[in-house]
């Protein structure tokens, strides 16, 4: 009977976005067969069957000049009245995600989620565990180079398998099914809801701190204005993928203007002769093992968001060009950025300062900007609202891609039938990050986090690797220098290994317990496909309320 009722639905959803042509919903659910484990990845046809090359979600096709892969036109779609709703689906279309993320937006999500709460908060614990300016410059530089060179290897892998879902996607390519579910398991409830609850706190104390200047802001207000944070983003993504990234755009030049008021400000102070702070800047480097590890995760915080991108390159006009081409613009404009920010902090703190001071960003703004000190907290809850914002841009995509391969939730999967965004990973991925933001702190996050995250990006750079042997004849239409990724390998191993040598931990075995932990749901649940009875109740309950169906092509 619930099958039945699915069927329908899934029918009934797709049929009202198709044009009165005569055209009929085949019987049966719209994704062909039931998503009982791991699924073939190829094309299906517009009528929900196997073409013969596997069924599943895959764009096997060529970029071509009007959006990358697609068939025909959204233009000449028939659109609804609202147009941040984007047009409707085409004759004999179905439900599906659309390109609409050109180059500009591409780097606007990479520099928006890049420059979030980290350059405003990781200098002083960066500072901290260099023990010098020299250093801790070095650090940063080496932090941004590490991401460019990075986000380079995941431009090739990206546009040699135009799926959403980075790494995961990766994974299934060069190692099959366990690794990449491992992956979506850690990311889908840790890796990518404790990122977006970071930033929601960051937010919270800022937006709090620009009216309470005498004394700490109180916790519970930071976390309900983290929880409004959370609520407002989720309802910008949920409403349409324009809107999403308009909200991107906007917020990203506007964090750019406050980048450059720190920017100006530290020049301004230069002029004036204020470079003591800036003379013999290696006094006092600390260079342990453990220590430039640790200063290297601080750093890398400030810098993540580099390969957001990845995770909806389905969404990219032409990801060929335009996936490469933002990460080159984008990456090293960031790190510029905060190589200047950086000496315009010590254009008006000394380093003890900094290293005290637990919102850099609003002590530099009082000493400098006088009455309009105010611009800074502005400034960064700005700056923080945007990177939250395309975080779950991104991590919506990671619960799609999963959940279409059969690896979580079949309704994460489904797409709003007139919105086309994936609303039910939103819900998802918010209510996950609201439960971090209520009982986690912006510390332990970030530990976790960071050495969690470079164990999935040493992985990928392994897969690259792989598949230069695997696939050698693999279409590549942008290649990486090969030295590239095994560098970026030797340094995540670094990541990885040099804290636990140097001050081994209980919550680094927590964090690799919980990785595996994975295979305790992947051995029933998708190796051997067992079904929850009540789960097709709970999927049909969830469609009806969301208005979501299942995609069956991404292509138009």
């Amino acid at each position: 009977m619930l099958d039945t009722i699915k069927e329908f639905l899934d029918c009934r959803f797709i049929k009202a976005y198709k044009q009165a042509s005569g055209t009929t919903c085949t019987q049966g659910n719209n994704n062909a067969t039931p998503k009982d484990g791991v699924q073939w990845r190829g094309n299906r046809t517009s009528n929900g069957q196997c073409n013969g090359n596997g069924c599943g979600l895959r764009f096997t096709g060529s970029d071509t000049e009007n959006g990358g892969g697609f068939n025909g036109s959204e233009d000449s779609a028939a659109g609804g009245p609202d147009q941040l709703e984007g047009p409707g689906a085409i004759e004999n279309d179905t439900i599906h995600l659309k390109r609409r993320v050109g180059l500009i937006s591409g780097v606007a999500l990479i520099v928006g989620t890049m420059i979030g709460s980290g350059i405003f908060v990781s200098p002083s614990g960066l500072l901290e565990r260099t023990g010098s300016i020299g250093m801790s410059f070095v650090i940063w530089m080496a932090c941004g180079l590490l991401s460019l060179l990075g986000a380079l290897a995941y431009a090739e892998l990206g546009t040699m398998n135009t799926s959403s879902g980075a790494e995961y996607a990766y994974f299934m390519d060069a190692f099959g099914a366990p690794p990449a579910f491992l992956f979506s398991w850690a990311s889908t409830l840790v890796l990518k809801p404790s990122q977006m609850a970071i930033i929601c706190l960051s937010f919270g104390k800022y937006a709090v701190e620009a009216f309470v200047s005498e004394c700490e802001p109180p916790e519970i207000v930071v976390k309900m204005v983290a929880l409004l944070a959370v609520v407002v983003i989720l309802y910008v993504n949920c409403y349409s993928v324009n809107l999403a990234t308009s909200v991107q755009n906007v917020f990203t030049a506007a964090k750019l203007v406050a980048v450059f008021i720190v920017i100006a400000g530290g020049t301004y102070k230069m002029f004036e002769g204020n470079t003591q702070h800036l003379r013999e800047p290696f006094r006092g480097t600390r260079s342990s093992v453990g220590n430039i590890a640790t200063a290297f995760y601080t750093g890398l915080w400030a810098y993540d968001g580099w390969n957001n991108l990845n995770y909806v390159t389905e969404e990219i006009k032409n990801p060929s060009r335009n996936l490469p081409m933002s990460i080159i613009i984008g990456i090293p404009l960031v790190t510029i950025c905060y190589a200047l920010i950086n000496v315009s902090y010590l254009t008006v703190m000394s380093p003890m300062e900094m290293i005290t001071s637990e919102a850099v960003a609003v002590t530099f703004g009082n000493r400098l900007l006088g009455v309009m000190a105010w611009l800074m907290p502005l400034s960064v809850t700005i700056s923080t609202f945007g990177s939250a914002n395309g975080t779950l841009f991104a991590a919506g995509r990671l619960c799609f891609a999963a959940s279409r391969e059969g690896h979580l939730l079949d309704i994460l999967s489904y797409v709003h039938i007139r919105r086309y965004t994936p609303a039910p990973g939103l819900i998802f991925h918010s209510l996950i990050a609201a439960a971090m933001v209520l009982y986690g702190t912006i510390d332990s996050l970030i530990d976790f986090f960071s050495f969690t995250a470079w164990i999935f990006y040493g992985g990928a750079m392994l897969a690259l690797i792989v598949m230069r042997h695997t696939k050698p004849n693999y279409p590549r239409p942008y290649k990486v220098p090969i030295i590239i990724p095994y560098v970026v390998l030797v340094i995540s191993f670094y990541l990885i290994i040099g804290p636990i040598v140097d001050k081994p931990t209980i919550e680094y075995l927590y964090a690799t317990l919980f990785i595996f932990s994975g295979m305790v749901f992947y051995v029933p649940f998708v190796h051997y496909k067992m079904r929850i009875p009540f789960m097709d109740g709970v999927t049909v309950f969830l469609q009806m309320i969301f208005e979501v169906a299942p995609t069956s092509t991404m292509l138009e």
